[in-house]
């Protein structure tokens, strides 16, 4: 085992982000976004009532960025990638097939999804309902599917989702139905006895093989990166992984510093099953699935998040505060040097709260316990329900994610938007109150909603108030307070250990000395010691962790986090 002696420091920049800003210009409000994104997610048609969005795509295509997800009878495209605008569809009779995939060729989009037999669509202007199915030639039987066009114009096909079969590819002919040339090949296997993030399981921790599955293909520098997701949709270890080749059928090779793309901590886990694209300055991202999986295995929302590409220290995503607001930039910047949080800090978490009611097992503290599993639920879906949280002290408030729950509803697909309206109050003293939000007249379908305040309101009391009669519940997963708390942030953690396994290498222990006035640690770690490019959020002084690789050595940081921002 290796250690990382020194502790790797971490400073949220406050106020002015340089990478979102020009010259010192605050960012405007509608840029400021965070995880989940924030969509109109849609009630599934049967089972338990409950929203899903899952296994998205994503890519930009005659000046708008499209984006697809299992199960959402439609899709959305964006200008910006900030505010998102719903295209029901009609014209693909597929598209309540899981795991879509589309393709930019041409002047035209392309689309299919998991199929036993394939089915293609194309659309010309996808901004319309307008599509119209492709004479295909595709004669293999596919699962989680994904397109990928090289530079020469040359179309691969990739498909798997198994927890037997490999990660399988062919090159295929979009001027002939998609016709396959040559035989496809078997691209990743399962290696869940190396790779401990591949085994299922809460803490991967079930003596079986995981699914791999969600293949997608990113082309860097000449190279051909080829992720692909484990062990399963239903955990917060969901995440993407990567083999590197010169070629786009392989062989590929494993890349140690695996998963590239994982949130196990914080508000909402996940970052599977996703799709690595550039946006329009040639920046990296990558959308994901994100999990809840309360009601249903499938109940999942879709996270974004920026992905460094280095030439030093490989491909990662930026997941550590990916559920805190940032700022989607407007030009071309450099993630691993650029910050593009906005530098506010979580204010309400496990703050004294009070409600007008509550069901039991569903009491208000469960409303900023950072667990998107767990919600606080009103007897009533009446006018009237509130939920109150005391900041302990006056704090200056930034903005506000409202995250609905959704409790008791009784609503399937299809659907007319699912509409809540609300105000929420800021007081110093908690009589006299000062709107801060007014959504009493809302008529969007926005689950998780970011409010960001056009001025930083100082307040030690805020509440939210109900004021549409609903069906079920008013409710909510968290309300969640960001700006500043005014004090200092931790010192530096001490008595940090981490051990490894005898018995089993994949698994590592990690304790440290508790500390006052903290939210949190953040453990970071990696295969090299001058970068370490994972992370996880960690509420306690201990923490056990299967997802590692057998055969790899590790450096490993802790740094304490609170109100006030991150400690050194």
């Amino acid at each position: 085992m290796k250690k990382l002696a020194k502790l790797v420091s971490i400073a949220l920049v406050s106020g002015l982000i340089s990478s979102c800003t020009s010259e010192q210009v605050p960012v405007k409000n509608d840029r400021i976004v965070t995880n989940p994104i924030d969509l109109n997610y849609r009630f599934q048609p049967n089972d338990e009532s409950r929203r899903e969005a899952a296994d998205p795509v994503l890519e930009y295509f005659k000046g708008y960025y499209y984006m697809f997800a299992s199960k959402s009878g439609g899709y959305w495209r964006s200008e910006d990638l900030a505010k998102w605008e719903y295209i029901p569809c009609t014209t693909i009779p597929t598209m309540e097939d899981y795991a879509p995939t589309i393709l930019v060729y041409g002047d035209t989009l392309y689309f299919t999804a998991s199929s036993g037999n394939t089915r293609i669509y194309k659309n010309a202007h996808p901004e319309k309902d307008t599509w119209e199915e492709v004479d295909t030639k595709f004669e293999y039987p596919q699962h989680d599917p994904a397109f990928f066009k090289d530079d020469d114009e040359r179309v691969y096909f990739y498909w798997g989702c198994s927890d037997v079969d490999p990660i399988m590819g062919v090159e295929v002919d979009p001027k002939d139905g998609f016709r396959a040339i040559g035989e496809p090949k078997a691209l990743i296997q399962h290696n869940c006895d190396k790779y401990g993030w591949e085994v299922p399981g809460k803490n991967n921790e079930e003596p079986r093989q995981g699914w791999n599955e969600g293949p997608c293909v990113l082309k860097h520098n000449g190279r051909y990166y080829l992720q692909y997701a484990a062990p399963g949709t239903q955990y917060r270890i969901y995440g993407d992984g990567n083999y590197v080749g010169d070629n786009p059928l392989g062989p590929f090779e494993y890349v140690e510093d695996t998963p590239f793309s994982f949130k196990p901590g914080g508000f909402i886990g996940g970052a599977g099953h996703g799709h690595t694209f550039k946006d329009k300055y040639g920046n990296y991202w990558h959308v994901a699935s994100m999990t809840i999986s309360v009601r249903h295995w499938f109940e999942r929302r879709l996270g974004l998040f920026p992905v460094v590409v280095s030439e030093k220290y490989g491909m990662y995503a930026l997941t550590t505060f990916a559920d805190y607001p940032f700022c989607i930039p407007d030009r071309k910047v450099d993630f691993e040097k650029e910050d593009i949080s906005m530098g506010w800090n979580l204010l309400s978490y496990k703050k004294k709260v009070s409600s007008s009611s509550h069901l039991e097992g569903y009491e208000p503290e469960l409303a900023n316990d950072e667990q998107v599993e767990t919600w606080w639920a009103a007897q009533t879906g009446n006018a009237g329900e509130w939920l109150q949280i005391d900041l302990g002290k006056t704090m200056e408030v930034n903005a506000i994610q409202v995250n609905f729950a959704d409790h008791n509803f009784n609503v399937h697909a299809p659907h007319d938007p699912v509409v809540y309206q609300y105000y929420i109050e800021g007081s110093t003293n908690g009589k006299d109150w000062t709107r801060l939000v007014d959504e009493k007249k809302n008529l969007q379908d926005a689950p998780h909603k970011l409010h960001t305040l056009n001025v930083p309101a100082k307040v030690q009391y805020l509440k939210i108030c109900n004021t549409k009669d609903m069906e079920g519940s008013f409710s909510l997963f968290d309300l969640r307070v960001f700006g500043q708390g005014g004090g200092k942030v931790p010192a530096g953690v001490t008595g940090f250990q981490a051990s490894r396994d005898n018995n089993d290498k994949r698994i590592y222990r990690f304790t440290w000395n508790p500390q006052e006035n903290v939210t949190g640690y953040i453990l970071r770690w990696g295969t090299q010691k001058e970068k370490l490019t994972h992370s996880m959020v960690v509420y306690e002084n201990q923490y056990e962790a299967r997802y590692f690789n057998r055969d790899s050595e590790y450096y490993f940081s802790i740094s304490a986090f609170n109100e006030n921002g991150v400690g050194k």
